[in-house]
């Protein structure tokens, strides 16, 4: 979509979007007018009180800038619980990381007899998130030492700031952000380091433009390490390596969304629009074995849904009930969809001490692919 066509912010907006801008131009004149990508991405949605994700603007659901399942039904957090209890011991609790709006762990702590805990770095949404759901769980500022239980990450992985990557006929380059005539631009220097040791393995046919998670493999290292006993699932859109560094996805998977608009450029009004890459999941369960974690198992939302009994989970509505069960039976449809959320979402469990199959992955397993 060309941004001329995107709605227009109010005045409130547009000077906190300003005020973001003037301190990335801080940041650059302290750093030679270069900075990362991802130093970039950290900014434009952490930056305290004017990050996307720390400013006070709606961000998910219809009035927000974009839906995610939670969001769209509680058939979604219902049929997940399905799988919850399968993987909970007595005594044990759920860690939700990064809970948005507190739509999911409102429908988990209704259906889950279990401690809820959340851990969320945006003090604006745990503020949403208290006022959602009261005393019903807890919030924690930093992961615990050893955890038991099950993680869940649901559309956090791809808000996690990725570096940008360019092979080039040169050589590898890392993509960065500079201040060009007053206007923020991308510009390249020489990959070097960590970066530049994950790019030379990937094998793509320059010019090829795409992203690597350093942090995001990092973050699921340490939830490995704080794992003592359970199984943490991370559900987000992205593909397999093979596929995510495929040669017609030679410009990357870097998305913007604004106001239910999805566009390419992340330097329009920073800290007002959600950056997302899409998630290298061979990447994640690497960094998952790292941590000495088993891989439990890798499918699409769709399957992984189909699998948990979302079809019997609405089975259950009464469907005299019109104006409850209209919308469950329409969300039962849309979740699944290959052409919504059901195909290009992935669900990966990673676990320490699950020895059962695991009810998800019962058919339509795929972590032969990563």
């Amino acid at each position: 979509m060309r941004l001329a066509e995107l709605p227009l912010p109010d005045p409130a907006a547009l000077r906190a979007s300003r005020e973001l801008r003037e301190r990335i131009g801080a940041e650059l004149r302290a750093h030679s007018n270069w900075i990362s990508f991802a130093r970039y991405m950290e900014i434009a949605l952490h930056e305290p009180g004017l990050g996307y994700y720390s400013g006070g603007a709606a961000k998910l659901g219809r009035g927000g800038d974009f839906v995610t399942a939670p969001e769209l039904s509680p058939l979604f957090g219902r049929t997940l619980a399905r799988q919850l209890r399968q993987l909970l011991a007595p005594g044990e609790a759920v860690l939700e990381l990064g809970a948005g709006s507190g739509a999911l762990a409102q429908t988990l702590v209704e259906e889950l007899a279990c401690p809820y805990w959340i851990l969320e770095t945006s003090a604006e949404l745990r503020d949403r998130q208290r006022r959602r759901l009261g005393e019903r769980a807890r919030w924690i500022e930093r992961l615990p030492r050893e955890f038991r239980g099950v993680m869940i990450a649901n559309e956090v992985l791809d808000a996690i700031p990725a570096h940008a990557v360019a092979w080039r006929a040169s050589g590898i380059a890392e993509r960065g952000v500079c201040k060009n005539e007053a206007e923020l631009a991308w510009a390249e220097r020489p990959a070097r380091g960590e970066l530049l040791a994950a790019a030379s393995a990937i094998e793509v046919p320059a010019p090829y433009e795409s992203e690597i998670g350093l942090a995001a493999a990092a973050w699921v290292r340490a939830l490995g390490a704080s794992l003592a006993r359970g199984a943490i699932l991370l559900i987000d859109y992205g593909f397999p390596r093979r596929e995510y560094y495929h040669p017609q996805r030679a410009m990357g998977t870097l998305m913007c969304h604004y106001r239910h608009h999805a566009h390419g450029d992340p330097f329009w009004l920073p800290g007002l629009q959600d950056i997302t890459v899409h998630v290298d999941f061979s990447a994640m369960r690497d960094a998952g074995e790292l941590a000495g974690l088993d891989t439990l198992g890798f499918a699409s939302q769709a399957q992984f849904l189909v699998n948990c009994g979302i079809t019997e989970v609405l089975g259950a509505e009464d469907p005299s009930q019109t104006r409850r069960y209209a919308p469950l039976a329409a969300s039962s449809n849309l979740l699944p969809s290959p052409a919504e959320m059901g195909e290009l979402h992935k669900v990966l469990a990673l676990g320490r001490g699950v020895a059962q199959p695991l009810l998800g992955f019962a058919s339509g397993e795929r972590s032969h692919v990563l």
